[in-house]
């Protein structure tokens, strides 16, 4: 397989390049090119612990198994001099991968929590009669992101919640699969059950996240943001009609 690692920052100016061609063998992960690098720099072997690693614009761990074509980038550590001493108190991401919901628990874990409530989104096989097939996702990239930042900073600041975490899948989601994934810990369950479905409300009405619907004889953009969901189903609906005619 072929890998481009790209470098970036002070990496970059170490190793004297931005970017680099690997031939690697199937099945390779991230580790296997970092052992690969180290062999070659051994002054990397110093920093593994501050190197982070993404593929496809996503944040992976070392065991992550890459593909041909590839693109892996090695990140060192971002501004403001280095991992700040406590974890921080939101995640929000959008991302093309199932959504591991007990990795979302764990992100926020806190021995201060005694209560973890989460929130599934999935996708059902019926919706106003029609007998779905499967949903697509989309979304505004930068823009969906920082809108649920927006949405968790202002539980923290409406609760007293200790962590909250988003996750929203993009791309095809299939039957039984979770789409939009919260997760809310707090010191009590009051809490971290009105701030989840706060999260999730407002999710639905202000990120820029659109749903298409795929079902028997047709397909629907489906949202909510504008406030007119009855005539815009409805435009698309006769859309679909005029096509299959």
């Amino acid at each position: 397989m072929r890998i481009k690692v790209r470098f970036f920052a002070s990496l970059r100016e170490r190793l004297g390049k931005s970017e680099d061609i690997r031939e690697v063998p199937a099945g390779a992960t991230v580790a296997t090119v970092w052992r690969l690098l180290v062999e070659e720099h051994p002054e990397l072997a110093a920093v593994e612990r501050a190197v982070a690693f993404a593929v496809a614009h996503e944040y992976v761990d070392k065991d992550h198994p890459l593909q041909d074509n590839d693109e892996l980038a090695l990140i060192p550590p971002v501004s403001g001099g280095g991992m700040p001493e406590e974890p921080t108190r939101i995640f929000c991401r959008i991302t093309h991968s199932p959504i591991n919901v007990q990795e979302l628990i764990e992100c926020v874990a806190d021995p201060t929590a005694g209560a973890t409530t989460t929130f599934l989104g999935t996708t059902r096989n019926t919706n106003e009669g029609r007998r779905v097939i499967r949903l697509e996702y989309e979304c505004y990239p930068g823009m969906a992101e920082k809108e649920m930042y927006k949405i968790a900073a202002a539980a923290l600041a409406r609760w007293p919640i200790v962590k909250i975490a988003m996750v929203h899948r993009i791309g095809r989601v299939d039957i039984g699969e979770t789409s939009v994934a919260i997760a809310v810990s707090a010191g009590h369950r009051h809490a971290a059950f009105e701030a989840c479905r706060y999260a999730i409300d407002r999710l639905k009405e202000t990120v820029p996240i659109w749903k298409k619907e795929l079902y028997e004889g047709g397909e629907l953009w489906i949202g909510s943001q504008t406030g007119t969901t009855g005539a815009w189903q409805q435009w698309q609906e006769e859309d679909t009609r005029e096509t299959h005619s």
